[in-house]
């Protein structure tokens, strides 16, 4: 028999479903007698419990399970019939009237996927950028390594701190002669110069010598973390404990194989720091450019989005949320009161970019291929010291593996519209691509 399918709304269907009452009887019954050879009840032998007393204990939910098995079956046979490809879960009601003709009858609404049509993608205008490591990038990393194991030791009581040292100070801040919450402090470090501190109050610091103290004015930012602050002006009253010169490692042998360098030599260690950034920074040039082979695919489209899909992926945001406060140690977070609603924005944005690289996947054949997948993971294998374990990790889990062949996907997509559209190549400074600012 023909289904006939109604539309309700744009991407909303409903069909109505049958189920014959005497066989749906007759599977209730069927499992009854089942259930009754292991069922214990007091008074009577296991098995032998008579089925008028099964059937008062059991035949609601053996029935409730009937019936939502055979729905089930029926659903999906009228959908695969009438060629619908369903999104999310039915909605399944009793139609009113009772049975007709022995059938019991019902509603199942429910939305299906829209139909993704991808605009001309050689329209579309691209930016793709690309960057190299230089001499400046390796010095600069060749001074972190050096700070991360610099030591300190006091400065002279004559001498003022710098930018590098590492200074020891009490203070306390007041707005309108009234301190605040997180403006004291006993015994607080940090580094000068390093951007620990906001602007001003390095600026006040700097050149002060142990013993010393100060007060001066701090104009907090509108922008500052701290809301109940922001934008105020507070004063502070400082005084310095202690100054610390730092003292960094000489580039000696010694202290480049400490680095993992075997032979100990500079020119390894830039060699090693070179390869190291020329890898982060393809990933980053990858990453960026596609982004923006994404956002232009995004604008490449428009179609309905089924309610169902956005809401299912507003509730793995809302989830991930609260995973995320729990990492952070906030109690309860996990009945965390985060309204769905606040992700919609966002949900809507993946489940149309999630349907429309669906779309462009199948039509174009940009399957990963399982080579494709090995190079992406011994390539991600070699940031580590021991690669081999890396790949075996990846290799021995399912999810890791469909993770890996979904950012290999990603990257398919984006050299496929980047292949189809107007590019205009940019070179960006090695800074630029890493968020850093020169001299940092």
């Amino acid at each position: 028999m023909a289904i006939t399918v109604e539309t309700l709304d744009k991407l909303e269907r409903r069909i109505t479903l049958s189920l014959a009452a005497d066989a749906l009887q007759n599977e209730v019954d069927a499992r009854l007698k089942k259930l009754a050879r292991t069922v214990k009840a007091d008074g009577f032998r296991p098995g032998k419990v008579p089925m008028n007393v099964v059937a008062q204990r059991y035949g609601y939910s053996v029935q409730y399970e009937v019936v939502n098995d055979q729905l089930g079956e029926a659903f999906a046979k009228a959908a695969q019939e009438a060629q619908l490809r369903v999104a999310g879960q039915p909605r399944i009601s009793e139609k009113e009237g009772g049975p007709v003709d022995g059938q019991l009858q019902f509603d199942a609404t429910f939305e299906v996927y829209p139909e993704v049509a991808i605009g001309d993608l050689s329209a579309v205008e691209l930016e793709r950028v690309s960057a190299e490591v230089n001499e400046a990038a390796i010095d600069r990393t060749v001074e972190i390594l050096r700070k991360q194991r610099r030591t300190f030791a006091q400065r002279p009581a004559t001498e003022g701190a710098a930018d590098g040292d590492r200074v020891t100070i009490d203070f306390e801040g007041k707005i309108d002669g009234v301190p605040f919450e997180g403006g004291k402090a006993e015994g607080f470090q940090f580094l000068v110069g390093e951007g620990q501190m906001l602007e001003a109050f390095e600026k006040a610091v700097r050149g002060m010598k142990t013993g010393e103290s100060k007060t001066f004015p701090l104009a907090f930012p509108e922008d500052y973390h701290g809301k109940d602050v922001a934008g105020k002006e507070a004063d502070f009253l400082v005084t310095v404990k202690k100054v610390e010169a730092q003292n960094l490692p000489e580039m000696t042998e010694e202290f480049i194989k400490s680095l993992g360098i075997a032979d100990g030599t500079v020119e390894s260690l830039r060699a090693d720091i070179k390869k190291n950034l020329e890898r982060e920074v393809k990933f980053r040039v990858l990453a960026r450019n596609k982004a923006a082979a994404m956002e232009a695919l995004l604008k490449a489209v428009e179609f309905d989005l089924p309610n169902s899909l956005v809401a299912a992926e507003s509730d793995r945001l809302v989830e991930g949320a609260r995973a995320d406060l729990k990492a952070r140690g906030i109690k309860d977070a996990d009945k965390a009161p985060i309204p769905a609603e606040m992700f919609k924005p966002q949900a809507e944005r993946r489940v149309r970019l999630g349907l429309t690289v669906a779309e462009l996947v199948k039509a174009n054949n940009l399957q990963a291929k399982p080579e494709q997948i090995q190079a992406h993971i011994e390539e991600l294998a070699q940031s580590y010291e021991q690669p081999a374990q890396v790949i075996a990790w990846y290799m021995s889990d399912r999810q890791r593996m469909a993770e890996v062949e979904a950012v290999v996907i990603e990257s398919n997509v984006a050299e496929f519209i980047f292949s189809k559209a107007k590019v205009a190549d940019k070179a960006v400074g090695f800074e630029e691509l890493m968020g850093q600012q020169a001299g940092a």
